[in-house]
């Protein structure tokens, strides 16, 4: 009778714009993905950027796909959801199409212009621009389109189709670039394709969600005076600044576990479908995890997350294989489970009416900060212990270092700062 009676909250629990804004996110997040899965081996061994630069410009391509949920969050309150999704599916759009073309003949004059370094980095910024305004509003969506009986839920809904786009995207672009032999330029093309659909979906399907007595920022200004306004809160921001180690381990995974792959375990190793397993094991155990972990405090499950993730790259370190590896990427899927749905659900509950998109655009700022941080120092790590030392294994040694002491600062918060929050959640 329990499982019925909760499944019969889930069925009226969410509104229609739930489950549309939430299909979509499937295909972005495989758009996403596909591309990710092969930009570091792409930059590196098509365009012959070295394991430094590649680090850097992953890096700064993931702040901005990440950072800019600040600003999209913002404005997504002021103009509608709707009007927003449509636009960031139509700019990524272009932005793929354009990554998959720069090898073709109406592209060289650009490169001649602005050298092949500045081209890419230019190009990558418009792919960049679009998750910056799907992943707020999707989010936003869920708060406002959830029950509070079923919000949490819902947020493991969200995260669990996050992960089927993360665990179909790496799948596609091996099927496009090795399976197919269409190369790495076709991926990126596949994903222009995805996410032109999920234009066309958004166009036809998805109205916007809205709550009774919610308030929405009347002007632009009004909506970027509130970022200044939540920055303000400085114990909050200190929050999202120490949690943004899990991210520095996390996206080892994309930066320099690829490279890491290529250049020391197996030089013709399929890393797609690699990458896919950590997506996997969200999908099957994300809502299991979830329900288990329910009764712990929010940040206690983030600190618990952070740390396994953080102790799996020990695995790589002390058994460099395919098999390691594998291994290692089950143990940080584990992690990022146990603290993924609770981030989320803590950080809409400080949301205040109306400003959801705004703050589920904050919750995305230590995924910026960890991307932009984790992709010089992957990139460095991999060059100095890789190709100085012949070493490369301990590079894993200061990744793991690194998240066990955002463990430890994530206690002190809890101990020392959470009493003193002006929102109580």
């Amino acid at each position: 009778m329990a499982i019925s009676r909760q499944m019969s909250e889930i069925r009226g629990g969410f509104k229609p714009s739930f489950w549309v804004a939430n299909s979509t996110e499937l295909f972005e997040r495989l758009a996403y993905y596909a591309a990710t899965a092969v930009l570091a081996i792409y930059l590196n061994e098509q365009l012959h950027f070295s394991t430094d630069v590649t680090g850097w410009m992953m890096g700064i391509f993931g702040f901005v796909v990440w950072f800019l949920p600040i600003l999209g969050g913002s404005l997504a309150d002021r103009f509608g959801f709707r009007r927003a999704l449509l636009f960031a599916y139509l700019v990524m759009t272009v932005g793929y199409f354009l990554l998959g073309s720069l090898s073709t003949a109406w592209m060289k004059p650009a490169a001649r212009a602005l050298g092949m370094e500045g081209l890419v980095l230019a190009i990558l910024m418009i792919p960049a621009l679009g998750p910056s305004v799907v992943k707020p509003c999707v989010a936003g969506t869920t708060a406002r389109a959830s029950e509070d009986s079923v919000r949490s839920i819902g947020y493991s809904i969200y995260y669990t189709l996050v992960n089927v786009g993360g665990f179909l995207g790496p799948i596609i672009a091996w099927l496009v670039r090795k399976r197919l032999g269409l190369g790495i330029e076709n991926v990126f093309r596949v994903s222009a394709l995805s996410v032109f659909a999920m234009f066309c979906a958004t166009l036809v399907f998805f109205r916007e969600p809205n709550k009774a007595g919610e308030a929405r920022a009347a002007t632009v200004g009004r909506a970027l005076k509130n970022v200044i306004t939540v920055l303000g809160n400085a114990r909050f921001v200190a929050f999202l600044l120490i949690y943004s180690t899990f991210y520095i381990v996390f996206w080892q995974e994309f930066i320099s576990a690829p490279l890491f792959i290529r250049g020391y375990i197996d030089p013709h190793a399929s890393v797609e479908l690699l990458l896919s397993i950590d997506p996997l094991v969200v999908i099957c155990f994300q809502i299991l995890v979830s329900t288990l972990t329910r009764k712990i405090p929010p940040l206690m499950a983030m600190t618990l997350g952070l740390l396994i993730s953080s102790l799996s790259w020990l695995i790589v370190a002390l058994h460099p294989t395919m098999v390691g590896l594998a291994a290692a990427l089950v143990v940080l899927a584990l992690g990022e489970i146990t603290q993924s749905a609770r981030y989320y659900e803590y950080i809409s509950r400080l949301a205040p009416a109306g400003q959801e998109g705004l703050y589920m655009g904050y919750a995305f700022l230590p995924v910026a900060i960890g991307y932009f941080v984790a992709g010089p120092l992957g990139g460095y790590l991999l060059h100095y212990f890789g190709e100085v030392l012949r070493r490369p294994e301990r590079m894993w040694w200061v990744v793991t270092g690194v998240g066990i002491a955002g463990a430890i600062m994530m206690v002190i918060y809890e101990r020392v700062l959470r009493k003193k929050l002006a929102v109580s959640v």
